[in-house]
């Protein structure tokens, strides 16, 4: 099987990125990290291959800095990687990125199923997955949870509300992965020495990592980065932290509990 997982460098939660004058984020200024749902994705990569054998290829989108996830990846088990690095790609919204991964992921061949997280911890749209499945014309599958393999089909248990539904789709699709999906399993020995391997040897990283262009993967400029993104960050705001009272009863019984929390609730608010 030929496999794909896309995977993205975001700001380190814990880190204080800022924003730019356009309402973008300053990244320069971030600490950065492998996004927490992209680990999702790229354990049901890895796991494909696992069961049912084949190929797994990471793909990015980002600039230089962005191989490092890729590295990172590459230390979990995937065969090998792709980095769409362009100046032009710079301020792209769902739109422009699901278009620009859409035209990677031709450029790069034929694949049974292409892995992505649920969404990301710098937009939370969960767009970019189904907008490429739309883009590639291929199913979709959302929200997956488990799934199997079965006669060039994928048979999976995607989350809903109120439980868990089961569907069925030919291959090739793209699928998004939840969070309550199994975990990333720990980096191995092998796949750390050739990471090290790799840094060290700048031309086998070029084998293992193909950097690539718009120009490489036939993409039209304009209908990406800012030119190409139809959505406008109007106005940013700062929302400080919100504060509150709690108030805990211990001891007596539920009935005492509920007549003490009652008496110290304002009247009008009771009456309510």
């Amino acid at each position: 099987m030929n496999i794909f997982v896309l995977i993205k460098q975001v700001p380190d939660q814990g880190s204080k990125a800022g924003v730019n004058a356009d309402g973008t984020i300053d990244r320069a200024k971030a600490k950065r990290m492998l996004n927490p749902f992209d680990r999702f994705a790229l354990e049901a990569a890895l796991s494909t291959k696992r069961r049912y054998g084949g190929i797994v290829t990471a793909i990015t989108m980002g600039p230089p800095p962005a191989v490092e996830i890729l590295y990172e990846a590459i230390a979990h088990g995937v065969d090998g990687a792709i980095l769409l690095s362009d100046r032009r790609l710079a301020a792209s919204d769902t739109l422009a990125t699901a278009y620009a991964l859409s035209q990677t992921v031709r450029w790069a061949g034929a694949f049974d199923l292409v892995f992505c997280g649920l969404q990301t911890t710098d937009g939370d749209t969960a767009q970019v997955g189904p907008q490429l499945a739309e883009r590639l014309k291929v199913p979709q599958i959302t929200y997956c949870e488990s799934f199997e393999i079965i006669e060039g089909h994928i048979q999976a248990s995607r989350v809903i509300e109120g439980g868990t539904q089961t569907v069925k789709s030919p291959l090739p699709a793209v699928v998004t992965v939840a969070n309550s999906a199994e975990r990333l399993a720990y980096k191995t020995l092998r796949g750390a020495q050739r990471v090290q391997q790799l840094q060290r040897d700048e031309e086998a990283r070029k084998q293992v990592i193909r950097t690539v262009t718009l120009d490489d993967i036939e993409a039209v400029p304009d209908r990406c980065g800012l030119k190409g993104s139809p959505t406008i960050v109007a106005a940013t705001e700062k929302v400080g932290e919100i504060g509150g009272s709690c108030i805990i009863y211990q001891g007596r019984s539920i009935e005492g509990l509920v007549q003490d929390a009652l008496v110290a609730i304002p009247r009008e608010l009771v009456q309510a």
